[in-house]
């Protein structure tokens, strides 16, 4: 099993919420119906465009913690480094 720590948003330099799970594609199937969570459908963040594998739960739980505390310009490059387009990533991760 692994866990997942992921940023998705609704549009590039968009909002973005910052989510914990060990089922990266079911996850992402509840958001874009609406389902994931009630700020996420708020504002229809539905495109995955962050997200870090690990092995273990504690360290994902403890980095999706660290990113929550980031300010916004941290956040923002962290997407950029990682996917600068801002693609919905949902259908490339393993």
């Amino acid at each position: 099993m692994n866990f997942y720590v992921y940023i998705i948003s609704n549009k590039k330099m968009g909002t973005i919420y910052i989510g914990y799970t060990n089922d990266l594609k079911k996850r992402m199937y509840r958001h874009k119906r609406g389902a994931g969570s009630k700020f996420a459908s708020k504002y229809n963040l539905n495109l995955l465009v962050y997200y870090e594998k690990f092995k273990f739960p504690m360290p994902a739980i403890k980095r999706e913690k660290q990113l929550k505390k980031w300010n916004r310009n941290w956040k923002i490059n962290l997407i950029n480094d990682f996917n600068p387009n801002w693609e919905d990533l949902t259908y490339f991760f393993d």
